[in-house]
């Protein structure tokens, strides 16, 4: 009879150790759900694109590649004239106007009204192209701040009225580029131009068409 007790009272303890691993289990089971509910349901990853040697990604990093490549795409639509400058070039930057700083863009609305008011504008077709042997370096990239780079762009800017040419030059563009993740249905890469940096951008001699970028500043 005293044998029959102790396994009752075994199997009772061993139902209470049961049932505090079915406890620990389902508070485990709710911590992960309460920190599953509280994870952001999209993130942005920036994917450099030469992944031959393979990469190691942060989700608020952006590698310098990425941030070229938005300053260059953005910058080269903004100066794209198709027909008439007086109407393109507020067309582009009403079109561009989520990927500016709203300091930028009232910069560019200032440039616009001066230009049209010189006559600078009327019939103007326009448009930059990466000069060749001056693309995407590391080099071309500089950090500042956390989220904030200078992009030097060497450019080759065409401008033409009524069909005769009026400009042809290279340009070096020293491009701020600053996060600003603020509407990212509208701007998903959450970067934005915020103008020159330094002293601007200037035409480029021939002498300085091999200099590196920065050394200006």
């Amino acid at each position: 009879m005293q044998r029959y007790r102790y396994e009752i009272d075994n199997v009772r303890a061993h139902l209470r150790s049961l049932w505090a691993v079915i406890g620990l289990q389902l508070i485990i089971i709710l911590a992960l759900l309460f920190g599953w509910s509280q994870a952001p349901k999209q993130i942005t990853v920036h994917v450099p694109p030469d992944l031959r040697s393979g990469a190691t990604l942060a989700i608020d990093e952006v590698p310098a590649a990425n941030v070229y490549a938005f300053a260059f795409y953005i910058f080269q639509q903004l100066n794209r004239w198709s027909e008439n400058g007086a109407q393109d070039y507020g067309k582009a930057i009403f079109r561009v106007s989520p990927y500016l700083t709203p300091r930028y863009r009232a910069d560019l609305i200032a440039d616009m009204e001066l230009k049209a008011k010189q006559g600078e504008l009327s019939y103007r077709v326009r448009g930059v192209h990466e000069m060749t042997g001056h693309g995407f370096e590391e080099r071309r990239v500089d950090v500042l701040a956390p989220g904030v780079w200078v992009v030097w762009l060497d450019l080759d800017l065409f401008e033409s009225v009524k069909g005769m040419t009026v400009k042809k030059t290279a340009i070096r563009y020293p491009l701020r580029v600053v996060k600003l993740s603020v509407d990212p249905e509208s701007n998903p890469w959450g970067l934005a131009l915020d103008g020159f940096s330094g002293n601007g951008p200037h035409r480029l001699t021939e002498a300085q068409l091999g200099d590196e970028p920065g050394q200006e500043e």
